[in-house]
């Protein structure tokens, strides 16, 4: 009793550290600096490091990658440390979706998620777009929501979207599912 005791102490303990650290993030100001920023390359790179982020917990976990990016973007202005986080935090979600939906689906799903770049009416659209599981309709209006999570106890903070929700309100932008 007191191994498994102490096993829940240390799992929940990790788990109220991250959701600490989560609301920390959320709540401070952002001293970042809005700097010409290549979008593509930012995505690019976030992606790929999701990825592998992915991979290094779950060595089974393999999806296919598909990029369709705008080049005639070119550089924009923004504070690519927290722009890199909302990249982050959707790629990591749209990887956690395919990994859910490849466990209980047979054998002819292939995983995939797209990051797509387009600019549009003087604004630059970054896509997000994986073939998972899905967001049942009636959650939809709650994803954005501080510490709303549809992950395992542990698994979620809660965190991730509400944080990139605010990122992109403070760019001036929108975000939408």
């Amino acid at each position: 009793d007191v191994i498994d005791n102490e096993q829940k102490i240390n799992h929940h303990g990790k788990r109220a550290d991250a959701i600490v650290k989560g609301m920390l993030q959320h709540s401070r100001v952002s001293a970042g600096k809005k700097e010409l920023t290549d979008i593509n390359a930012l995505a690019e790179e976030y992606l790929r490091l999701s990825y592998h982020g992915m991979r290094a917990k779950d060595k089974s976990f393999n999806a296919e990658i598909k990029t369709e990016f705008d080049n005639s973007i070119g550089k924009i202005n923004i504070v690519s440390q927290e722009i890199s986080r909302v990249i982050l935090n959707l790629v990591n979600n749209a990887f956690y979706a395919v990994n859910e939906r490849h466990k209980v689906e047979d054998s002819g799903y292939e995983s995939i998620v797209t990051v797509s770049t387009a600019k549009q009416n003087g604004k630059v659209e970054i896509k997000v777009k994986d073939n998972g599981k899905g967001i049942p309709q009636k959650i939809l209006d709650k994803i954005f929501q501080p510490f709303f999570t549809t992950k395992p106890t542990g698994q979620g903070t809660g965190l991730g979207l509400s944080l990139a929700y605010d990122i992109v309100k403070a760019h001036g932008g929108e975000i939408k599912v």
